[in-house]
């Protein structure tokens, strides 16, 4: 922390806690405002060292990336640039995105549906022939329970 007013010129980085004006003391230690001025972070992408870094590099340049630069290979920026792509969509193409999601998730449901009724089938006939519970279990990924409830 740096003493009141003496924050180095390169700083962009301010935790802000609300003071009492008499005594000076933090009045609520649980509220923080976190502010970044983006124009004073100069870092190129050759410079990022750190996670906080990378967030602000990406922050600060993302409009006018055109892809993913060597710096952010991280996961987590991953889906950030995914997620800058469809918001970049025109209407008509966020539109059909959104429509092939629920087409997706739609056949998702059916097929787990399908698979679903058929370890139950395929339980019922094993167990119509005495196999064990564990081993009716084993093969068809279903609970102890669901088996014993067919």
């Amino acid at each position: 922390m740096f003493p009141d007013g003496e924050y180095p010129a390169d700083s962009y980085r301010h935790e802000i806690k609300l003071k009492d004006v008499e005594d000076h003391h933090v009045f609520y230690d649980k509220l923080t405002f976190v502010y970044l001025e983006m124009p004073k972070f100069n870092k190129g992408e050759d410079e990022l060292e750190t996670m906080f870094d990378k967030w602000m590099f990406v922050l600060k340049n993302l409009y006018r990336l055109l892809e993913r630069p060597k710096a952010l290979q991280d996961r987590i920026f991953k889906k950030l640039f995914e997620q800058a792509e469809i918001a970049r969509y025109s209407d008509d193409e966020r539109w059909q995105y959104e429509e092939s999601k629920k087409v997706f998730w739609d056949n998702y449901s059916v097929m787990k549906t399908a698979v679903d009724n058929n370890s139950k089938e395929i339980a019922r006939r094993m167990k119509a022939r005495d196999y064990s519970i564990e081993d009716i279990a084993a093969v068809t990924d279903l609970s102890v329970d669901e088996i014993k409830k067919l």
